[in-house]
């Protein structure tokens, strides 16, 4: 079967002979001028140096500590009994050609076009393999050499050499593991382990597949492996080419290439991936892939140190200095940056999630948060869990303090907030539903598996009980941890979590029926006692009347129109509290629920609505007297309706329209016409029955009783039927397929209303005082002198 991978590394380069890491593929290497490891490395270590001199290196300052007889050089001389040391030793023995033991031509096409589809490569085992062995045979240790990885890379050639100083190979198993396609060297000593006594003890390896390795040729055109076993005297090499269906084997007789114990293996990058072979990609793979591996992983990086040098001065400036002796003389300096070589630890971050619970801090989870997904805010919860038992996985999960934002899709399930590892090597983040449904896709963590393949496909994820069982335990420990955020003295808290993450909980309404146990308790609604505060379901139950059956629910597009609806009339004055869903998905939530804790959701808005005070004697004789009104009404609206009858649910408005039992509410219908993709085909069938309900008590209701039974013709009549319909459309939050026709009826109303009320009392009052002219004359005035009087 063909498996595809997406945005992970591949399964694994170097089963047996490697170490745990995730890398890119390897760069080509300049055998010359050895480069010695930063001072800062203990003494007493043996030091490995690089082999590639891809700048300047200031080899000075290290020279007073270097120790040639003890220190290693991987591009220089290093003492070995199995280096020639004068001409007059035999030539070394010619490599030995070995077909592979597969159909090659088939298979490699297979691995490197159809299994892998993402060129970053894994190496795995081989310093895990040392260190198990070497209790029992402390003799394969006995070489002072750190266990570690360290990954070189030759930009400018094309080449990555990745070195470990793990078990290695000898010649046999060289043949055995890498000429045999399928043949792992890692389920060969699992197996081995298992039948010993020992098999209780931790064998947490990766390469048990065989097929990894030849996944470098993705990148490659040729690989070479140089391997040095401990219980071997030699050190050989195994090369082989992409389109090659053999490989050759040789005896290392190069000193500058002999190392003490473990692998080195050479990629030799195709032309369209040289780009691997950048220092920086390479950290950047290795810190993603591998941040989490139990051994040290050091990368070649160019460095750089600040200094102070001495800078000639100016002729000009001198004479002039020397002219005035009074002037004390400095030195002019100026900064200089020196750039030089040297190994850098890239996976610092310790794996938090295989640590006890009981001894990680708040402050440790919360950085750890920031440090893996990039956050500057602390979580609003997180939950550290190992389950054990059928499967065993350990996870840290984080429950965010704020959505992404600028981002209110939550239909998006791609979101890389879960990442999987396998035995501590990062798999992927990109899933489609697989370990979280969507409705949760805003929860962050980790999940760390011993159980599935490293391997792993969305194919196989899919497929996987193993991960079927993994998904059920993560969404429950999710739900728990909600849970405990609404419990939280804190009330904050949840309002926080609600205003960013209620809808995702109303979605899982909809899309997953098992939790709805889980799901129903964190939901929160406003309701006709609690415009103000959100309250939750169980709130509500407790507040019930002793006599009331049902949960009541109004859906419309705010609190304020909620409030002013005629559906409410009856309930408020019977104090039944009502929940107000004012976002879109509230409705469709709430139906999926259809009960809580044995109480039905129960629509205000729909007919044969039960308020449970039906007094029957008094029913039968309102509908004996507007019956034939009712038929009257129904007549005059015709298709409009399908039924008009006697309300219970209204006490102050004459009338309502509710929607049928099974049908559209007025709020989904108007929903539902404003989809831009919407089915228009569907939306008259779903949109059901509309039942005109009168209120009998209310005086237009029983002028229209009265114009039926004195002239059911009358016009005036007629048209009042037709207002009271458009209005109560508009009232029980319908919308008027004809909106000017309707404010056609409500302007002719008003004039009937007001005509000549003031304009005949301002005519009346204008004859009444008719206007009247008075002629003023003009009052002639002497002047008078100042200081006089008159």
């Amino acid at each position: 079967m063909m498996h595809r991978f997406s945005r992970r590394s591949v399964s694994a380069a170097l089963r047996a002979p490697a170490t745990r890491y995730r890398i890119a593929a390897a760069a080509p290497i300049s055998f010359s001028t050895p480069i010695p490891v930063s001072a800062v490395e203990s003494d007493n270590s043996t030091r490995w140096y690089s082999a590639i001199t891809g700048g300047k290196c200031n080899t000075t300052r290290h020279s007073s500590q270097l120790n040639l007889k003890n220190d290693l050089f991987l591009g220089s001389r290093y003492e070995s009994t199995a280096a020639a040391s004068d001409s007059g030793n035999p030539p070394p023995p010619p490599a030995e050609k070995y077909e592979y033991q597969a159909e090659v031509s088939r298979l490699m096409d297979l691995i490197v076009n159809s299994l892998y589809s993402n060129k970053e490569v894994n190496a795995s085992d081989a310093l895990d393999k040392l260190r198990y062995l070497s209790v029992t045979d402390p003799q394969l240790s006995k070489d002072a050499v750190d266990l570690d990885i360290r990954i070189q890379t030759d930009k400018d050639n094309g080449i990555i050499t990745i070195t470990d100083s793990g078990i290695g190979m000898t010649r046999q198993e060289l043949v055995d593991c890498l000429g045999t396609i399928a043949q792992s060297g890692t389920a060969k000593f699992l197996k081995a382990v298992k039948e010993s006594k020992d098999a209780g003890t931790d064998n947490n390896l990766i390469g048990q597949f065989g097929v990894g390795f030849y996944s470098a040729f993705l990148v490659s055109d040729k690989v070479v492996v140089s391997t040095k076993s401990p219980k071997s005297d030699k050190q050989y090499v195994w090369e082989g080419e992409a389109n090659a269906s053999s490989y050759t084997i040789r005896e290392e007789t190069n000193p500058e290439n002999l190392i003490p114990r473990g692998t080195r293996l050479t990629l030799y990058l195709k032309r369209d991936d040289k780009g691997f072979a950048h220092p920086e990609r390479i950290q950047k793979l290795v810190k993603n892939y591998s941040q989490f591996v139990s051994f040290p992983i050091y990368t070649w990086q160019e460095k750089g140190i600040t200094k102070e040098v001495e800078v000639d001065e100016d002729p000009a400036e001198a004479k002039e200095a020397d002219q005035d002796e009074k002037i004390e003389k400095k030195k002019k300096t100026k900064k200089v940056v020196e750039r030089y070589w040297d190994w850098e630890l890239t996976n610092e971050t310790q794996p938090i999630w295989l640590r006890n619970p009981k001894e990680v801090t708040t402050e440790e989870y919360n950085e750890f948060y920031k440090k893996t997904f990039n956050e500057y805010s602390d979580p609003l919860a997180s939950s550290h869990f190992t389950t054990e038992g059928e499967v065993e996985f350990r996870s840290v999960l984080y429950v965010p303090a704020a959505s992404p934002m600028g981002r209110d899709d939550i239909t998006n399930p791609k979101t890389k907030n879960i990442r999987l590892y396998v035995k501590r090597v990062f798999i992927s983040d990109d899933f489609d539903g697989e370990l979280f449904p969507r409705y949760l896709s805003f929860v962050k963590g980790v999940v760390d598996s011993n159980d599935l393949p490293l391997n792993v496909s969305r194919e196989i994820l899919q497929e996987s009980r193993i991960v079927r069982i993994m998904r059920k335990r993560l969404v429950r420990k999710t739900f728990d941890m909600i849970l405990g955020i609404s419990m939280s003295e804190n009330k904050g808290d949840y309002e926080t979590f609600w205003e960013n993450f209620g809808k995702h909980l109303k979605l899982g309404c909809i899309e997953d029926r098992e939790n709805h146990k889980r799901l129903a308790p964190l939901l929160r609604f406003f309701s006709s006692q609690s415009e103000d505060e959100m309250i939750s379901l169980d709130e509500y139950v407790e507040n019930m009347k002793a006599e009331q059956k049902d949960i009541y629910y109004l859906a419309a597009d705010s609190v304020s129109s909620a409030r002013n609806t005629p559906f409410l009339e009856r309930l408020l004055e019977k104090d039944l509290e009502v929940l107000y869903l004012v976002d879109p998905i509230d409705e469709v939530a709430i139906q999926s629920l259809k009960s809580y804790k044995e109480k039905n959701f129960v629509d205000i808005s729909k007919e044969d609505l039960d308020l449970g005070d039906k007094n029957e004697e008094k029913e039968k004789v309102t509908k004996e007297e507007f019956s034939r009104t009712c038929d009257w009404i129904k007549k005059r609206l015709g298709e409009k309706v399908a039924n008009v009858q006697i309300s219970n649910r209204l006490s102050s408005s004459p009338c309502v329209l509710v929607s049928g039992k099974f049908g559209w509410s007025a709020n989904m219908e108007r929903l539902m016409k404003a989809q831009t993709v919407g089915d228009t085909s569907t939306l008259e069938f779903m949109k059901g029955r509309r039942v005109f309900e009168i209120n009998p008590e209310h005086p237009i209701i029983r002028e229209l009783n009265a114009a039926f039974k004195s002239n059911p013709d009358d016009e005036d009549a007629l048209r009042a039927i037709d207002l009271l319909y458009d209005a109560a459309l508009v009232s029980s939050g319908y919308t008027p397929d004809n909106p000017a026709q309707l404010s056609g009826k409500i302007y002719e109303m008003m004039g009937m209303a007001i005509s000549g009320k003031w304009s005949t009392f301002d005519s009346q009052q204008s004859a009444s005082q008719p206007p009247q002219t008075e002629t003023l004359e003009a009052e002639v005035v002497e002047p008078v002198e100042a200081g006089s009087q008159k």
